[in-house]
């Protein structure tokens, strides 16, 4: 991924260095198991972490690796210069795929750890923005025309819920991509035992998969980035609800515009909600990798390599780009700029409107069928739509509605607080206080 949407603590988890870190850590600890199970001397074991521990170079890895066409030939080669004699104990038993697949799953922890942390702090902006605006009554809308009234709180809430869900989901997909495979090829353990996985597994907080054939199943990786993919989604979802909220028609909230901005460079007065567009687009970018994930289920009996070009793009490119966009949407949370005003002027544009359902709720319980009762309010509220009249002042004066319904019946009808009545009941399932 680019500079431009990365941040340095989840691209430290994809470079060169901490990648063969790892790679040195899994085969140092197996050797240690080894050792252990009397198959390598311990002397060897020992040196294997004295001599090699933080030596791996990763320009000299490619260099080698240029010649042999292989990048765990290349590792362990350049691990040998500086072990020594001992380095012929080293990967007892193993093929490349234990050291990949293993190393690639604590990347992906490291990452989603990362990950858990941006979910966190995003929460925290959207609940506190929440009960900031918790009773602040305002438009609700379905097909993007006026419904009835929620509050801006109400609006922030669901999104909170969705995160929360959001943020299970991704503690789970942690859990299942967390494993460790050290069972040689074509996963039998033929060459080496496996209490050495054990072992490695412990080592590196990860348990051991069950049954690897000679790589972990793919099934795993499939879930962990739909996981991605959906939490990007929301993404989306929270940054069109803004996108929509700061059109000029609208004009309920924006993103914070800062000293000095520029909106366009033509057109000086423009204000424009650059940075949940942004994240319209990286949440594309994160839920297109999900579809090659799922491709990668499917490969050849024990092993093949289809999915291995895949993963290396996808895996830092889908992290590091939910990452980026996690933090971008909680500085856009926390700094968005809500208007009260424009709010209450949207609530009242259509003229009582938004009272239609408890209108006709309340002629089906003094005696009229629903369907007069809904024909009543339609043919009063459709003058509302092409005329611009008062919708109470047209109940009023239809003798039809006023022969269920007196005059102040209806007053008592056009009460806000009806709808907001059950905020409270709605913040305490969401936020359990």
């Amino acid at each position: 991924m680019i500079p431009r949407y990365s941040r340095p603590a989840m691209t430290a988890i994809w470079a060169p260095e901490n990648r063969f870190r790892i790679w040195f850590e899994i085969e140092a600890h197996a050797t240690d198991a080894l050792a252990e199970l009397g198959v390598v001397p311990k002397e060897a074991a020992k040196a294997i972490w004295e001599r090699g521990r933080g030596k791996v170079d990763p320009a000299r890895i490619d260099e080698i690796e240029r010649e042999v066409k292989h990048d765990v030939i290349a590792f362990l080669t350049n691990l040998a210069e500086h072990v020594g004699e001992e380095a012929r104990f080293v990967h007892q038993g193993m093929t490349s795929s234990d050291v990949l697949d293993t190393c690639l799953n604590v990347q992906l922890c490291e990452a989603t750890d990362i990950l858990l942390e941006d979910m966190d702090q995003l929460l925290a902006a959207l609940k506190r923005r929440a009960y900031e605006y918790k009773d602040v009554v305002c438009m609700g809308r379905s097909h993007g025309i006026h419904a009835e009234p929620v509050t801006f709180g109400l609006k922030l809430a669901t999104f909170y819920a969705e995160f929360k869900r959001n943020r299970d989901r991704l503690a789970a997909a942690r859990e299942e991509i967390a494993t460790c495979a050290i069972s040689g090829a074509v996963g039998t353990f033929a060459n080496i035992d496996p209490r050495v996985e054990a072992h490695v597994a412990k080592q590196l907080g990860l348990t051991v998969e069950p049954i690897s054939t000679q790589v972990i199943p793919r099934d795993r990786h499939a879930m962990y980035f739909a996981t991605l993919g959906v939490i990007a989604s929301s993404i989306e979802h929270l940054a069109i609800e803004i996108r929509h909220l700061q059109r000029t028609e609208v004009r309920e909230a924006e993103e914070y515009f800062s000293p000095g901005q520029k909106g366009s460079s033509a057109m000086p007065h423009k204000r424009n909600p650059v940075l949940t567009e942004n994240l319209t687009g990286l949440a594309r970018l994160v839920r297109g990798m999900a579809i090659p994930a799922m491709e990668n289920v499917a490969l050849w009996h024990e092993r093949d390599i289809s999915h291995s070009s895949v993963e290396r793009m996808i895996a830092p490119d889908a992290t590091v780009t939910l990452d980026f966009a996690l933090a971008r949407l909680t500085g856009v949370i926390d700094k968005l700029v809500v208007y009260p005003d424009a709010i209450e002027k949207n609530l009242n544009q259509l003229g009582g409107l938004v009272f239609s359902q408890r209108v006709l709720l309340a002629l089906t319980q003094a005696g009229a069928s629903r369907e007069d009762s809904y024909r009543l309010v339609q043919r009063n509220a459709m003058q509302v739509w092409e005329k611009g009249a008062n919708f109470l002042d047209l109940l009023k004066a239809d003798t039809d509605v006023t022969a269920k319904l007196s005059p102040a019946t209806l007053e008592t009808l056009f009460d806000m607080g009806y709808h907001t009545k059950h905020v409270d009941t709605i913040f305490q399932r969401v936020f359990g206080e």
